[in-house]
């Protein structure tokens, strides 16, 4: 177990946190005409930092050569994980649409058994460019919604909603290039 993986198992156990941290009533900051839950900043501030750890042991692990088929595994499972977990809580809030977290889910779901499918064949697939895309975009529009829109909502502007339909955009394409990279997975199996 090296150091970019328990990096990433700690990225995983923040999880639980989050969610406890999301259920709590700590009262709520008024901020020049907008509400936010005090429990949402502070969950925002785990979930950032719980996303981050995914450059830093990504980061660490091409620096120092210590890329590993476990971490090639369970660095886009806690993804998933924290991804899954907050956009759930997202749509309790009546802050993101089930229908589209329902899409966003289903494709972690899809890419997650293909990869099942793909290691029972010997084959471990690390993240593409287009998959760490996809996350960015989705740790942005879920960091943007957790936060309330904030700063951009002093401004009318809808930062949060707008990035999670990049996100839809980025998970979708990403899911379909990564299906379409490895379709021989399901011509080869019986």
């Amino acid at each position: 177990m090296n150091l970019p993986n328990k990096i990433t198992i700690s990225r995983i156990c923040m999880i639980p946190v989050f969610i406890i941290v999301m259920m709590l009533d700590w009262g709520v900051w008024h901020i020049n005409g907008v509400d936010l839950p005090i429990s949402h900043f502070v969950g925002a501030l785990i979930f950032i930092i719980a996303s981050t750890t995914d450059w830093v042991d990504g980061y660490y692990a091409r620096k120092h050569n210590l890329v590993t088929n476990l971490g090639k595994f369970l660095d886009p499972l806690a993804d998933k994980l924290l991804v899954s977990a907050a956009l759930i809580i997202l749509v309790d809030l009546d802050a993101a649409p089930a229908w589209i977290v329902i899409l966003i889910i289903s494709r972690e779901f899809a890419v997650t058994g293909l990869r099942l499918i793909l290691a029972g064949g010997g084959e471990v697939v690390a993240a593409n460019q287009l998959g760490k895309i996809k996350t960015w975009t989705q740790i942005i529009a879920i960091s943007a919604l957790l936060l309330h829109n904030l700063p951009f909502e002093w401004i009318s502007f809808p930062f949060a909603d707008l990035t999670l339909y990049v996100a839809l955009f980025f998970t979708l394409w990403s899911g379909w290039d990564y299906f379409a990279k490895n379709k021989h997975a399901f011509s080869n199996s019986k």
